[in-house]
C-alpha cells in the first residue's frame, strides 16, 4: 500500500486491547497507579479473553464501513498479545491464543488493510525507558530489546500494511535509532508504511484527539476515541454520538484524511454494546450515501475575513457541504423540515437527489435554491443530498443579507477568537 492509497481509505477501526483491559481503568492504569511489574505478572495469569472474537471484530469494522484496522500487539504495559519467543509475558503462554494472528487472519479474509500497533516504550521489561535514559549501557540493551520485538513482529506477521508506533517516550529519532529501525523492518516488508511516532515524520501524520490536517498537507489520519479512554474503562460512558462521528468523517474527508476511530473491548474481549451500535449506525449512513460525501471529495475552504483565492465553502445551520467534481453533497445533520433553502450558490443546480431515494423537486431563482423534502426523509439518519451542478460547486455568503458591492469582510471585521 502506498501513502496515496492510504490517504483514500478514509475510515479505520483502532482496537485497544491488552492486559490493562482487565483492570477496567484505562490503558495507563499501570503507570498512573505505579503497579509493579510483578503484580502485572500475577494479573497475566488470569488473562482469559473468552469473548474475544477476531472475526466478530472485523465484521463490526466492515459493518461500520471501515477499510482498515489497527490492533494493539503490545501496549505500554508490555504484555504481548501474540506468540513470542522473547518473553513468557504473552497471551499464548497464559491462555494458548495468539490474538494478533487471529485478527490478521480475519482482516485478510475480509479485505481489510492491516495495521499493527506496537509500543516502543515498555513499563514491564528491564531495563525500562527510565533506566535507558539514565545509563548508556541500559540504553543499548533497551534498544536491542525493542529492535528484537519489532523484527520478530514483522517476521511473524508478513505481510501487513502499517506498523503503527506509539509510546515513544523518552527519545527522539536519534535516541530510538529510528532510521535504522525503519530500514530493518522494510528489509523484511519493503511495502510497509510507518506513522511518525519514532521521531521521524513517517509516511502519514497522526493527530491525536483533534482533526487537524498537516500543513503543508501530507497523508494523515486523526486517531480519536469513542469515549474518553483508549482502553476499556468501566466508569466511562461518555460516548460520542453517531452525529459526532459523522461530523468527524466529513471533516476528515474534506481535508483528504482518514478517521481512525477507537473501540476498547472489555477484559474478556467483548465489545461494549453502546460503542458497537454507534459504529453500526454510522456504517448504515455510509452505505446510504455517506461514503460518497466523505470519499473522493475536495477541500471547500473558507475564512471569516476577506475572501482568499480558492475559498468556495461555507457553513450552514442544517448540515455540512462537501464536493467532488461538479457534484455538491450536503449531509443533513439537522432536518430542516419540508423545505431546504440554500443561498449563496455560485453555480446552477441541474438536479437534486438522495442516494437510494430518488430525485427531489427543486427551484432555483432570485439567489435562492428551494428543495422539497419528503416527510419520510426525516426518519433517515443524516440523509445525504446530491446536487448536480453546471460547474465546480462554490458558495459565498456574508454576515449581511447580501454581499456588498465593495471590498468587505465575510463574517468578521477583525481576526476572531472562534473557529469556523
Amino acid at each position: 500500500m502506498t501513502p496515496e492509497v492510504f490517504s483514500r481509505l478514509r475510515y479505520g477501526m483502532f482496537i485497544h486491547y491488552g492486559l490493562f483491559s482487565m483492570l477496567g481503568r484505562g490503558e495507563w492504569a499501570m503507570n498512573r497507579e505505579r503497579i509493579p511489574p510483578g503484580e502485572m505478572d500475577w494479573l497475566a495469569k488470569s488473562f482469559a479473553p473468552a469473548a474475544f472474537d477476531a472475526e466478530a471484530l472485523c465484521d463490526l469494522a466492515v459493518a461500520g464501513g471501515m477499510k482498515y484496522i489497527v490492533f494493539t500487539t503490545m501496549h505500554h504495559e508490555g504484555f504481548r498479545l501474540y506468540d513470542t519467543a522473547l518473553t513468557p509475558y504473552n497471551a499464548m503462554q497464559v491462555c494458548g491464543r495468539d490474538l494478533v494472528a487471529e485478527i490478521v487472519a480475519a482482516a485478510r479474509d475480509r479485505g481489510l488493510k492491516i495495521g499493527l500497533y506496537h509500543s516502543l516504550n515498555n513499563w514491564h521489561d528491564q531495563p525500562d525507558a527510565a533506566d535507558a535514559l539514565e545509563d548508556a549501557a541500559s540504553h543499548a540493551r533497551f534498544i536491542e530489546h525493542t529492535f528484537a520485538r519489532l523484527t520478530e513482529l514483522a517476521t511473524r506477521f508478513n505481510p501487513i500494511d502499517i506498523l503503527w508506533y506509539d509510546g515513544w517516550w523518552p527519545f527522539d529519532a536519534q535516541g530510538w535509532q529510528a532510521e535504522r529501525m525503519n530500514g530493518a523492518l522494510q528489509a523484511i516488508q519493503p511495502h510497509l508504511l510507518f506513522n511518525g511516532r519514532n521521531g521521524l515524520p513517517g509516511d502519514f501524520g497522526t493527530p491525536e484527539g483533534h482533526l487537524s490536517a498537516p500543513k503543508p498537507w501530507r497523508p494523515w489520519e486523526a486517531c480519536m476515541t469513542l469515549n474518553d479512554h483508549w482502553g476499556y474503562h468501566r466508569g466511562d460512558s461518555n460516548w460520542k454520538s453517531p452525529i459526532e462521528v459523522v461530523k468527524m468523517l466529513l471533516k476528515c474527508g474534506a481535508e483528504r484524511g482518514n478517521l481512525l476511530l477507537n473501540i476498547g473491548p472489555r477484559g474478556d474481549g467483548s465489545v461494549p454494546e453502546d460503542s458497537a451500535e454507534i459504529v453500526r449506525k454510522v456504517g448504515r449512513w455510509l452505505r446510504e450515501g455517506g461514503e460518497e460525501a466523505v470519499g473522493d471529495v475536495e477541500p471547500m475552504p473558507f475564512g471569516p475575513l476577506l475572501r482568499e483565492p480558492g475559498d468556495r465553502g461555507d457553513w450552514d445551520h442544517a448540515g455540512v457541504f462537501t464536493a467532488s467534481g461538479n457534484t455538491l453533497f450536503m449531509t443533513l445533520l439537522y432536518f430542516p423540515g419540508s423545505k431546504l433553502v440554500l443561498t449563496g450558490l455560485e453555480m446552477r443546480v441541474e438536479g437534486v437527489d438522495v442516494a437510494g431515494w430518488g430525485p427531489l423537486a427543486f427551484a432555483q431563482r432570485d439567489g435562492r435554491l428551494v428543495v422539497e423534502l419528503p416527510d419520510e426523509l426525516a426518519a433517515r439518519f443524516c440523509p445525504v443530498l446530491r446536487f448536480a451542478c453546471d460547474r465546480a460547486p462554490s458558495l459565498y455568503r456574508t454576515g449581511g443579507m447580501r454581499a456588498p458591492a465593495v471590498e468587505h469582510p465575510r463574517y468578521d471585521p477583525l481576526p476572531p477568537d472562534i473557529a469556523y
